[in-house]
């Protein structure tokens, strides 16, 4: 018996495998030094919804592999492309970025959120 789940991708799924996905590459789930001032700045970085859209959409149009490989999944993805956001604009790792939102107001939660579903749905608009 194997332990791996060897299991098929669901209907509508693409996998890739990690080392071709751009999150990888980008440091998504990484580590980074002076871990104190990541978090600072991606606080700052996730609390400018503007700003954080903007890299959510250019991942939606960069990151070909992993955006196929996290966005045909079911689920809820706005977590997945504000970290993948973060990484690819400055190489910050999702789990600062996690630690990050905590710190956030329910507005600024609420407003990055709907960027994170606009840029989902620009996404499966092109990809559909």
């Amino acid at each position: 018996m194997s332990s791996i789940d060897e299991r098929p991708p669901a209907d509508g799924e693409i996998w890739h495998p990690y080392w071709n996905l751009e999150e990888f590459k980008g440091n998504m789930w990484g580590v980074v030094s002076h871990r104190k001032t990541w978090l600072d700045i991606a606080i700052l970085f996730t609390g400018n919804h503007e700003l954080y859209g903007e890299w959510m959409l250019k991942v939606a149009d960069a990151w070909k592999y992993s955006c196929e490989h996290n966005l045909t999944k079911s689920g809820d993805k706005r977590a997945w492309i504000g970290h993948a956001a973060v990484a690819y604009a400055i190489g910050c790792p999702e789990d600062i970025v996690r630690e990050a939102w905590g710190h956030l107001t329910t507005e600024q939660q609420d407003l990055a959120n709907k960027k994170a579903e606009n840029a989902i749905n620009y996404w499966r608009g092109k990809h559909a």
